[in-house]
């Protein structure tokens, strides 16, 4: 049974608040960079785990992968029982996994376990929470409240990785301090600990706002005539079942699995790549320290903000332009940007434009896929068809992150990541071309 609360009448800008307060928590899957290097070391800073790049990026990895899954679970049940009590769930499950992590010191498999399935488990069952209800309380307003719970979730990087590891020159020290040399597994545990609570807090909060309004219910002074007359020329929505067996449906998770492919690549190693020996700021003759104030500020303001900002510049967009000319745009776009940000670190400025707009193309994904999805198969069942085509990100989110902590592992160069992420994106816009942007009929 859905939550009897639905009945009461609030501020629907109460529900906003508690949205992007839950997005905020949510979105530190997004700052998983903060933790790569205290978690592998460097050269001139050991560390206490001693994990290799492969191992880092297989926890962001399965984070990526759970957050997807569960997303569809969350969804279901979030119709079945109300969304607030799915947020809250949601939101222990984030908070008990970055607690439990911090208590189970350098172990690899324990590590990926409490973050990768328990952290990625809470994020997938709170994701869907805020923008449903955020849409429902209104519906005038549907672009607004959308692009900021969306924005809220790339936004949270942004908090999480200044409070870990802000660059030098902000002039204050973040929670991962090395001690004599070395990351050592307390001072990181605690930081997990910190966080699994700030996130515990955040989520519980924004979960109580989380109700639906009544049936029947709209905006006091909203005429809703034109949109019901647009909603009756609409024939049919698409069951998940009837939406498997069309084209459409493949062409856009193999869109978005790229696209997410090649973004969660640059936002998983972005501090690896600025910190290569050779294709690195080192490698261009700049400092240690300026390399890693480098790094910072490129994955802890550029990516995170553009992210979000391109969630609600990509909608808007599409909005003028059609979804499908938009995906051809954003895919071209990713890939030219991904081939030149391997060549931005001997400049640090140029550097910290190509990352913030590998994010704003990366948030694009995140406004256009579930608006093409209601485009191709309706808007009735929408959450729980997006919810399949959201599998795509977590496919993407295992191969990118990976591909690109093998390839250093390996020794070679981050071209080798970059390049056939760029050709990926180049391939999704030529299924950009075929994808027709219309509603299918069964």
């Amino acid at each position: 049974m859905a939550d009897k609360q639905e009945s009461k009448i609030i501020n629907r800008w109460i529900i906003v608040i508690g949205a992007i307060m839950i997005q905020l928590a949510l979105g530190a899957i997004y700052a998983w960079s903060a933790f790569t290097t205290p978690l592998q070391g460097t050269e001139e800073i050991a560390s206490e785990f001693a994990f290799n790049k492969t191992q880092t990026q297989a926890i962001f990895s399965a984070g990526l992968a759970t957050f997807a899954i569960f997303t569809i679970i969350g969804g279901r049940l979030s119709k079945r029982f109300g969304p607030r009590k799915i947020a809250l769930i949601g939101g222990i499950v984030l908070g008990i996994g970055y607690i439990s992590s911090g208590l189970v010191g350098a172990n690899f498999p324990l590590k990926l376990i409490c973050i990768g399935l328990l952290g990625g488990a809470g994020i997938g069952l709170a994701y869907v929470v805020p923008i449903a209800v955020g849409v429902k309380w209104f519906p005038d307003k549907k672009g607004l409240v959308s692009g900021l719970a969306v924005a809220g979730f790339g936004f949270g990087a942004f908090i999480w990785i200044l409070m870990a590891r802000p660059p030098s020159v902000l002039g204050f020290n973040g929670l991962i301090i090395p001690e004599n040399g070395i990351y050592t597994i307390a001072n990181v545990d605690s930081t997990f600990q910190l966080y699994g609570i700030a996130f515990l807090i955040l989520v519980v909060i924004g979960s109580l706002v989380m109700i639906n309004p009544p049936s029947n219910w709209k905006p006091k002074g909203w005429n809703p005539t034109k949109e019901l007359q647009d909603d009756k020329n609409i024939t049919k929505s698409l069951l998940p079942i009837q939406m498997l067996k069309t084209k459409q449906f493949y062409l856009l998770w193999l869109m978005f699995c790229i696209g997410a492919l090649a973004g969660l690549m640059v936002i998983g190693n972005i501090q690896n790549f600025a910190k290569h020996p050779v294709d690195g700021f080192m490698g261009s003759g700049f400092s240690t320290v300026e390399t890693i104030d480098f790094a910072v500020i490129g994955a802890a303001v550029c990516l995170p903000i553009f992210n979000g900002i391109g969630r609600i510049v990509w909608g808007q967009i599409s909005d003028k332009v059609g979804r499908r000319k938009a995906l051809l745009s954003m895919f071209l776009f990713q890939g030219i940007t991904m081939i030149i940000f391997f060549y931005t670190t001997s400049n640090p400025f140029i550097f910290y434009i190509f990352a913030a707009l590998i994010g704003f193309n990366f948030g694009g994904n995140f406004a256009l896929f579930p608006a093409a999805t209601a485009d191709s198969f309706g808007a009735e069942n929408v959450g729980l068809n997006y919810g399949l085509v959201f599998t795509s990100y977590g496919v993407g989110g295992i191969v990118g992150p990976i591909l690109a902590g093998a390839v250093q592992d390996a020794g070679m160069s981050f071209l080798y990541a970059f390049i056939p992420a760029a050709i990926m994106c180049f391939v999704a816009a030529v299924l950009a071309l075929v994808y027709k942007n219309e509603l299918i009929n069964k």
